[in-house]
């Protein structure tokens, strides 16, 4: 390629400023792991300060609604269901405590829906993002989606000092907010998955995804500190820090290897082949000029894909349940016959973030071993089963107890859901029935966490609703998700088992030969 002069001065017009500044520093080219290593690190930091604004919300809930111990999502008939709760908020609206609309009668439900507006727009726009980000400069749409994040998410802030108490001001903001953060998760994917190959992708891909629970505990950190000047601060702020990283995205984010004229054979550690070993799918080819977009339809018909979309609507149904709910959860269940603060529960459900780290890093060594995603994907679904009834029947008898329970539900809950967002997706993106283009990674990226981000809404709506009458019936719902969501794996399950006993019985005389992608 660097001999060539025309792609030369197609990959210098498209390398990043950033890129070109350091080269001039350095006075030669930056190396493949290098490039590399500026892409896990700049999309680690993009996907962090994502999810760190998107949980300011749960903590600024608490100085809007202050009165009430019941935040959450609910649906509109049961807004009057609780007369002491209507005369509690009715007298701290009165008292001018929490923030007008929210600190009404009606205030928990208000709450309940931007969360749900904010999910679905998200899950809409997750469709409309993989689209377009596979149609232009990952790199410039990533940078309006965190730039468009960080304003939406300040203008909610605005209306502390603005002193707006119209309630469809911060409905309207909630829905762009949505719109704008639904850019991140393909974008961040499809450009991950450009740069590693399969050989070590579910790894790779399973340490990089623990910035979703790192931008989760930083969101709440900075929030919680900022909350006593006032919570227009906690919204500001964020929003202003992922407008900055957006900026870092524009200057350094290498969008591909072509882009920049890195070589793609110095990638000897992440890639490594075997002497006479073919190379099958390592990377995506280099002539993406003449590659056309895949269309939506015909994304979905990649095989592999609806099977994992489906799959994830569930288990994305039963984590952020655990997002939305387990604060709440926890603070209102006696361990050892004492209830924790909110302060405390709060602190105490961060565990489940340190477990989904360590299952997201699990699932993906796991796979990455056994050249098999759904096995790996439909084992945990299936181990939180009996491990969700455990945390339900166990978790109050002692403190101890209920945090190692806590960090097993983490690992089997959100090992799939990260394993299926990060290496699957990309592996889909890839599949070898594309013939090597490249232009599918954020619509397929899009298709399978879209789909899961319904589900994510309408999990916790459904809690809302089915946790006034029994949280053993929410344990339930979530079992069952969870065995659904592994149901829809069993033709891909079955497959992948085929295949590794193919392997077995060819393995004496023939070179290993790798199963293939998600088999149909």
């Amino acid at each position: 390629m660097g001999s060539l002069p025309e792609p030369i001065m197609e990959e210098n017009y498209s390398k990043p400023p950033g890129i070109r500044i350091m080269e001039k520093a350095k006075k030669s080219s930056l190396s493949f792991k290098t490039h590399q290593a500026i892409v896990l690190i700049v999309t680690f930091l993009a996907y962090t300060s994502y999810h760190a604004t998107r949980k300011t919300t749960s903590i600024v809930k608490s100085a809007l609604d202050p009165q009430s111990p019941d935040v959450g999502l609910k649906f509109p008939w049961q807004r009057h269901t609780n007369p002491e709760q209507n005369q509690s908020s009715r007298l701290s609206w009165m008292l001018k405590d929490g923030w007008v609309p929210f600190n009404g009668p009606d205030g928990t439900a208000l709450l309940g829906e931007l969360d749900v507006s904010f999910l679905f727009v998200y899950a809409m726009g997750m469709y409309f993002s993989g689209h377009v980000g596979d149609r232009m400069d990952l790199r410039i749409f990533l940078t309006v989606g965190m730039v468009g994040t960080g304003l939406f998410t300040a203008l909610f802030g605005v209306g502390y000092w603005a002193n707006v108490h119209i309630f469809y001001y911060y409905l309207i903001v909630q829905m762009m907010a949505g719109l704008f953060q639904s850019t991140g998760w393909p974008s961040v994917v499809a450009v991950v998955g450009n740069w590693f190959g399969k050989k070590k992708r579910g790894l790779i891909m399973g340490i990089w995804n623990a910035h979703t629970s790192i931008g989760n505990i930083t969101g709440s950190l900075v929030a919680s500190i900022l909350l006593k000047y006032g919570w227009g601060w906690s919204m500001v702020v964020p929003g202003s820090l992922i407008a900055i990283v957006g900026v870092v995205v524009f200057l350094f984010l290498p969008v591909h290897p072509e882009s920049v004229g890195a070589n793609k054979d110095e990638d000897e550690v992440f890639s490594p082949r075997k002497q006479g070993e073919e190379v099958t799918e390592p990377f995506l080819r280099s002539d993406r000029e003449q590659e056309s977009a895949v269309g939506f339809i015909e994304a979905w018909k990649i095989p592999g894909v609806a099977p994992f979309a489906f799959c994830l609507f569930f288990a994305k149904l039963v984590a952020y349940t655990f997002l939305y709910w387990l604060p709440f959860y926890i603070s209102h269940t006696a361990i050892e016959g004492k209830y924790l603060s909110n302060e405390e529960a709060g602190n105490l459900s961060t565990l489940f973030d340190v477990g989904g780290v360590v299952g997201g890093i699990l699932a993906g060594y796991i796979s990455d071993r056994l050249d098999a995603r759904a096995i790996t994907a439909a084992s945990f679904m299936y181990c939180a089963i009996p491990v969700l009834y455990c945390y339900r029947s166990y978790g109050h008898v002692s403190m101890t107890i209920n945090i190692i329970l806590m960090l097993i539900t983490g690992v089997f809950v959100n090992g799939p859901y990260a394993l299926i967002t990060t290496a699957v997706s990309a592996d889909l993106g890839t599949h070898s029935s594309l013939k090597g283009n490249s232009r599918a990674l954020a619509t397929v990226t899009a298709i399978i966490d879209g789909t899961g981000s319904i589900g994510a809404a309408i999990g916790p709506l459904l809690t809302g609703y089915i946790s006034a009458n029994s949280w053993s019936a929410v344990f339930t719902m979530l079992m069952g998700s969870a065995f659904i969501a592994g149901l829809f794996l069993t033709r891909l399950v079955v497959a992948e088992v085929g295949a590794k006993i193919q392997q077995l019985g060819s393995q004496g005389s023939s070179p290993r030969s790798r199963s293939p992608d998600l088999l149909v």
